[in-house]
């Protein structure tokens, strides 16, 4: 269930569309005086935008019309598949009013997201969203001072005051760690990405969190920080393995790293889930392809996609708005990697 920080509701440009039953794009065209539009169509938005108090920014809009009708979507790496869904979510929203979107890969690097900031800026794109490489470094003040709307992403920005929208990262991991504390597994081990974004800090401390109120002692020499790549997955999980004391139980903290655990678990030839349940963080369709099958904390990626899209439109129409964070709930699917079977498999 989303919850957002308290302010006002504004109309936007949805609300009229539902209510004159037409596109967010015809009710785009009709404001900006562009292209041809059924007189009927026409009449049902006017009579809409005058129904709900609808007045569209007119600096906002003399902006709109210098710059190009394209959005700027930067992640923070296009190799994890958890943007795939995401970035759909802000494509169809920005199809919806005849916008494009133009996708950047940061890989995690503060300089190559630098450089794609220059390049919106240059470009005069219409607005950016942003998954930031890191929640204090990362910097979009260039952007905010040329006028153009931002979102963040699945990441906070904790020195810009930019809307987001996120997932309940520490619910979903003590979710999680519960979980495999209930399923009978003792020693539960971590594997959490760096600790200059958001997401990892979170996370790990959604499983502190679980195994404070399962009684539970917290043990560092249980954590791994990594860098959610697989092989840093590969990597952390041979050193808990190596340890004298290894871990029963694993959750992983992003989907790239849940790959490269499983296949350091597999070449080590331990068995998931007797020997080792195993829960990632991101569901995707190959977890319930895997024999045995992927328990995951499941996030809503295309709403995420889809809900910074609608609130980078609300920021365009009105820049004068403040900002405001859409937090959206996380799902814990249990599968047969975290339930011990009666006997070895």
């Amino acid at each position: 269930m989303a919850s957002t920080n308290p302010g006002v509701a504004v109309p936007t440009i949805y609300d009229v569309a539902q209510l004159a039953r037409v596109s967010p794009a015809t009710v785009s065209r009709v404001i900006n005086e562009r292209g041809n539009v059924d007189a009927g169509m026409a009449q049902r938005v006017q009579e809409a935008i005058t129904a709900l108090g609808y007045r569209p920014n007119s600096l906002a809009r003399s902006l709109r019309r210098q710059m190009a009708p394209v959005w700027t979507l930067i992640i923070s790496d296009i190799e994890n598949p958890h943007f795939t869904s995401l970035i759909r979510g802000v494509e169809d929203a920005a199809q919806a009013i005849d916008h494009s979107v133009v996708l950047c890969n940061a890989d995690e690097d503060l300089t190559k997201e630098r450089r794609y900031i220059e390049v919106a800026i240059a470009e005069r794109a219409a607005g950016v969203v942003i998954s930031p490489a890191s929640d204090r470094h990362s910097s979009v003040d260039p952007l905010l001072a040329s006028g153009i709307p931002v979102v963040t992403i699945d990441r906070r920005l904790r020195n810009s005051p930019v809307s987001a929208v996120l997932v309940d990262n520490t619910s979903g991991a003590q979710c999680a760690t519960a979980h495999l504390l209930e399923s009978g597994y003792s020693r539960v081990a971590c594997i959490t990405g760096p600790m200059r974004t958001s997401t990892a800090v979170q996370r790990l401390g959604g499983y502190r969190r679980a195994l404070k109120r399962a009684g539970a002692p917290y043990d560092p020499r249980l954590v791994r920080v990594s860098d959610y790549k697989e092989a840093g997955g590969y990597e952390a999980t041979g050193t808990l393995l190596a340890a004298d004391e290894r871990p029963d139980a694993l959750f992983v903290l992003n989907s790239l790293m849940t790959m490269g655990a499983l296949r350091c678990i597999a070449d080590a030839g331990v068995r998931i889930p007797d020997q080792m349940g195993v829960v990632g963080f991101d569901d995707h369709l190959w977890a319930q392809l895997l024999r045995p099958t992927l328990s995951t904390v499941a996030q809503p990626t295309y709403d995420l996609g889809r809900t910074a899209a609608q609130l980078l439109i609300e920021q365009a129409e009105s820049p004068d708005t403040a900002p405001r964070t859409v937090t959206l709930a996380t799902e814990l699917l249990v599968r047969e990697s975290s339930v011990r079977t009666a006997a070895p498999r």
